[in-house]
C-alpha cells in the first residue's frame, strides 16, 4: 500500500506578468531619460527667428556667441585668438560641420571673426540655430 505524503508540495512558479510590466516600466524610463540627455551643450541665448528645417545630428559642434560678444565652444569659454585651439580636437573624422548659436543681439563683427578662426581651425560648413516662428 502507498502512502501519501501529508502534505503534497507545490512547485514555485515564475510569473512573467509582472517581469514584463517592469521591463516595460524601465524601457520608458531610459527612454525619457535619453531623450532629456539630447540638447545642443549650448548656452541658451536669444536665437533669431527664422523658418528652418530640423537638424538631426548624432555629433554637434557648437560655437555660442552672447550677446556681450563672449564666445563658448559647447560649454567651454573661449577667445577669438584661442578659438582655433578649442575647435580643433572636436572636429574629428567626418564632423567638419559647427552650429552657430548667436544671440539675435550679437556683434556682428564678433560673429564673423568667429566663422573665420573656425574657417582656419577646419571648419568645413557652419550652421546657424534659429527660433521657430
Amino acid at each position: 500500500m502507498k502512502l501519501r505524503p501529508s502534505r503534497s508540495r507545490r512547485r514555485g512558479r515564475i510569473e512573467i506578468i509582472p517581469m514584463i510590466d517592469v521591463m516595460f516600466f524601465l524601457l520608458a524610463t531610459f527612454m525619457l531619460a535619453s531623450l532629456a540627455m539630447q540638447n545642443l551643450h549650448s548656452l541658451p541665448v536669444n536665437l533669431p527667428q527664422g523658418d528652418a528645417q530640423s537638424l538631426q545630428a548624432d555629433h554637434l559642434v557648437t560655437l555660442t556667441v552672447t550677446r556681450d560678444g563672449h564666445l563658448l565652444v559647447g560649454e567651454d569659454p573661449t577667445t577669438l585668438e584661442g578659438l582655433g585651439d578649442a575647435l580643433r580636437p572636436r572636429l574629428g573624422g567626418d564632423v567638419r560641420t559647427v552650429v552657430v548659436n548667436a544671440d539675435a543681439d550679437a556683434p556682428h563683427g564678433v560673429v564673423v571673426q568667429a566663422m573665420l578662426a573656425g574657417r582656419a581651425a577646419g571648419v568645413e560648413r557652419f550652421l546657424f540655430a534659429v527660433r521657430r516662428k
